[in-house]
């Protein structure tokens, strides 16, 4: 996913019958209309490192401008670190694990494996990144809102919803340009991070790939105040 070479994003890609469909041409939201040089982004996305900075700060841009919008003020992480297997930061005195992605309350921030996030980038494509990251950044978002989900799964298939929307935002804005296959990219990222059952009450659920795909495609399709 680059700024150089956006074709058709999600050309109508039937993600699961139960789970809907992700439009090709998200619906105008007035909060992201706009030219993509309004952005104080930098960059086209050409390598790992690339699209991880631009999908980090076109986010955060995104949310600033949808608080902006309801007369409220984003606050951006403190901090974005990369690790590599156990060498990550704590959180609240948990250890970082290895093959993650989170965001810490504790210290407003996000960290991620980035061995970990590299080899998924290689394998299915620079969709883990824009799945990813998007999808923490939507829990610092969450930290910010009213917070009192009773289940784990719950929080984490809105922060799905919040990273469709994200993508759609920023498609909308002309901000975020997509390659062809990307769609497909980002469904396999998507069906991998999926839990393996639908052990919805798990302290550490995230929902089943299904479940993530049709929330992701809430949010793109319908925007943030869908989720």
């Amino acid at each position: 996913m680059t700024r150089r070479a956006f074709a058709a994003f999600f050309l109508l890609v039937t993600l699961v019958a139960s789970c809907g469909t992700l439009a090709g041409s998200p619906p105008p939201d007035r909060a992201q209309q706009g030219d993509a040089r309004a952005t104080p982004c930098k960059g086209t996305g050409d390598d790992f490192p690339g699209d991880v900075k631009l999908a980090r700060c076109l986010t955060e841009w995104f949310w600033a401008n949808r608080f902006g919008q309801s007369g409220e003020t984003y606050r951006p992480i403190t901090r974005f670190v990369a690790y590599e297997g156990n060498d990550g930061p704590d959180c609240g005195g948990q250890p970082a694990v290895p093959e993650n992605a989170f965001y810490c309350p504790y210290g407003h921030f996000v960290a991620y494996d980035a061995t970990w996030l590299k080899a998924m980038y290689d394998r299915m494509g620079d969709g883990a990144v824009y799945v990813v990251i998007p999808h923490e950044l939507g829990h610092a978002v969450q930290a910010q809102l009213v917070d009192d989900f009773r289940y784990n799964v719950q929080r984490e298939l809105q922060a799905d919803c919040y990273a469709g929307a994200t993508l759609g935002g920023l498609i909308q804005a002309r901000a975020l340009r997509a390659e062809e296959g990307d769609e497909e990219e980002l469904l396999v990222n998507l069906e991998a991070a999926g839990d393996p059952t639908d052990a919805w009450w798990a302290p550490d659920a995230h929902g089943t790939p299904q479940q993530r795909q049709g929330y992701f495609a809430q949010g793109y399709n319908e925007g943030v105040g869908a989720c």
